[in-house]
């Protein structure tokens, strides 16, 4: 079974030593799966039984030709040793003064003025500020974006900074202005 390969792994052959971890691993990582306090360490245990079996090649015993049986014994061990560590972290984390209570920013978070009066909004307003103000972007670069006019940019822009200029100044009303064009007034 695993003498042949054990003995090229004594020679230091990675290959023979990784036949041997995938013939055994699931079996060690069972056997791990029982002893440790928690399950997810069980990954970490086998880890240190193939590197303990590597680093220990030498004094490693073959029981019938299997390593099967050290490796459980180690991973016994290994396991003791993490749950021992495990409950000297718990208990050192017991004796620690509870932590300050931390209010979650979160919940005390404001967009601001701002951010609040430009919701209030039409979209159509919105989307002029956000590109124009926000993003930085120029009128040619808008009109592209929103498939208009460069000029309907500039008027639109135009009036929703005062829509927006409005909004902070609480009391303030805005009208549309009467636009004449070619000298008639609508």
């Amino acid at each position: 079974m695993d003498r042949s390969d054990w003995a090229m792994a004594l020679e230091g052959d990675g290959e023979a030593f990784g036949r041997v971890f995938d013939r055994h691993r699931h079996r060690v990582q069972r056997h791990c799966m029982r002893l440790v306090p928690v399950g997810t360490d069980a990954a970490d245990s086998v880890a240190i039984v193939f590197l303990e079996a590597w680093r220990n090649r030498a004094r490693v015993r073959l029981v019938d030709g299997s390593l099967l049986p050290w490796l459980l014994v180690t991973a016994t061990n290994v396991a003791r040793n993490q749950t021992r560590a495990a409950r000297r972290y718990r208990a050192a984390l017991d004796r620690l003064p509870p932590p300050e209570p931390v209010p979650d920013h979160a919940d005390h978070d404001d967009d601001g003025e701002a951010i609040r009066a430009l919701r209030t909004l039409a979209h159509r307003d919105q989307e002029i500020i956000t590109l124009s103000v926000l993003e930085g972007y120029s009128e040619r670069e808008i009109a592209a974006t929103l498939g208009i006019a460069p000029g309907t940019v500039k008027s639109r822009l135009s009036r929703a900074r005062a829509r927006l200029a409005a909004a902070l100044t609480p009391g303030t009303t805005i009208t549309t202005p009467v636009v004449e064009r070619n000298g008639v007034r609508p």
